[in-house]
């Protein structure tokens, strides 16, 4: 697959620059040089000899298996339904990243998210049905210049302070690092969904059109922003909780900033790993926040609206610790994290990833605050605290590496009466680096009563991902 794909751009790059197709396979073979015996590479063509004008391709999917305690009164295709098997594709994503010249890139991310046999694509049935032809979106497109490079483009060495520059559609969050998170190199089977605070609100799919900068001062690591939020128009009802509705059109904030103790990391991308299976000594402390003014809109009274403003902060840890005798390979990966969210009064959102369920209008039992389907509560306004801890096994293989992890949030939402306990258990099963990953994961998330607002019972469901990073 990676040779047909170094062959498809050099033929593409020859028809469109009319360059040597045998110069460029060579750069191409240069630069996939693998650093890690166990890591495939990088599909990079240097443009020119000095190597800081490039094309850089990367491929990455993620396929998913699962089985899926449904709440209570949920129907799928139209059947009621206790338990539901189901696959789908969570990710599937193509990046180009050019060096334009030695100040000047361009970063694209295209793909599709979230297709099952019943979610992704239309309605209905024939062909246009439920599930096919998922949409394929631009996740991220900008342009950046390095006003301070990391580099300086004389010498080669590193500048002690970097600046950066850019602007277009964008993922250089505020908040925390999770916010900024890799969706290549996490440490569970999946992202919680609520680092996102505006996810799919305010936001195509994390991201906002804007400016930002981002960069070094010496071993402090800072990004900021200043974006257009995506629009949005929702009626709250009278006495009811705040929903989004930021039709005055202010603009958001965000930033984030962590101090790097070890080792530091190359924010080339705004993308930052959640797990790098403890190969380097890393401990980072972060804070961050987001902010939206006239946000939110609620209405106390008949006629009587009021806008409110949409704040989020975050602060966090990250560390990875190699542990024992060098050879072993034995590492830990520990991150945690708090989330104050305020989106006006007893906002509550609920979601589920590729939630399969439909209302069963026969249903008559208990029914759970957040609705049919895998739902749960995802956030809202009040506190969140996020921690995963994971522990990659002595190495007993060439090929193969196992990491047991954990994750747990407890969730104290204003709008509810009693915390709530989210859990997630499972293990990494790492082929070649971490170009390759199978997770086997168990999840379990507890259901809420409706008039008392507080746990009546709890669901789970089981998770087999496929990834493969190019």
């Amino acid at each position: 697959m990676k040779k047909l794909l170094i062959i498809f751009s050099l033929l593409v790059l020859q028809s469109v620059n009319g360059q040597d197709t045998v110069s460029l396979k060579k750069h191409a073979e240069v630069a996939s040089t693998e650093k890690n015996p166990l890591d495939i590479g990088e599909l990079k063509i240097n443009l020119n000899s000095r190597g800081d004008q490039w094309l850089k391709f990367s491929i990455s999917s993620q396929i998913w298996l699962r089985s899926i305690e449904n709440n209570p009164g949920t129907a799928v295709n139209g059947v009621p339904q206790d338990q539901t098997y189901d696959a789908g594709i969570r990710r599937m994503r193509l990046i180009v990243q050019s060096q334009v010249t030695p100040f000047y890139s361009v970063f694209l991310q295209m793909g599709i998210n979230n297709q099952s046999f019943i979610s992704g694509g239309g309605t209905g049935t024939g062909n246009n049905g439920a599930g096919k032809k998922s949409p394929f979106f631009f996740h991220d497109a900008y342009n950046e210049f390095a006003v301070i490079p990391r580099n300086n483009f004389q010498t080669g060495k590193p500048n002690r302070y970097n600046l950066y520059l850019g602007a277009g559609l964008h993922s250089w969050n505020g908040v925390s690092r999770l916010t900024n998170a890799s969706t290549t190199k996490m440490l569970a089977g999946d992202l919680p969904v609520f680092n996102f605070p505006t996810i799919e609100i305010a936001d195509q799919f994390a991201r906002q059109l804007g400016i930002f900068v981002h960069g070094e001062l010496d071993r402090i690591n800072y990004r900021f922003s200043v974006n257009k939020p995506f629009a949005t128009s929702l009626k709250p009802t009278v006495g009811g909780p705040a929903v989004d509705n930021n039709q005055s059109g202010k603009l958001s904030y965000a930033g984030y900033a962590f101090y790097q103790f070890f080792n530091k990391e190359v924010t080339a991308t705004s993308f930052l790993p959640g797990n790098n299976l403890a190969r380097k000594k890393v401990l980072n402390l972060g804070a961050g926040f987001y902010t939206n003014k006239d946000a939110s809109q609620s209405q106390p009274s008949e006629n009587r609206f009021e806008s409110h403003d949409v704040s989020i902060l975050g602060a966090d840890v990250y560390t990875e610790l190699p542990l024992g005798a060098q050879n072993k390979e034995m590492g830990l990966t520990l991150y945690s994290v708090f989330y104050n969210y305020n989106y006006g009064p007893n906002y509550l959102r609920i979601s589920g990833l590729l939630n399969p369920g439909t209302v069963d209008p026969l249903f008559s039992g208990q029914k759970a605050l957040e609705g049919v389907g895998n739902n749960r509560v995802l956030m809202g306004t009040g506190n969140i605290w996020f921690s995963q801890v994971g522990f990659v096994l002595p190495k007993f293989s060439h090929v193969l590496k196992v990491q047991p992890f954990f994750n747990y949030a407890l969730k104290d939402m204003k709008a509810l009466r009693q915390n709530g306990n989210y859990y997630d258990i499972g293990a990494n099963f790492y082929l070649y680096g971490q170009n390759a990953r199978i997770v086997a994961q168990y999840s379990s998330r507890p259901l809420y009563n409706t008039a008392s607002g507080k746990v009546f019972d709890r669901k789970g469901e089981f998770l087999l991902s496929f990834q493969i990073v190019l």
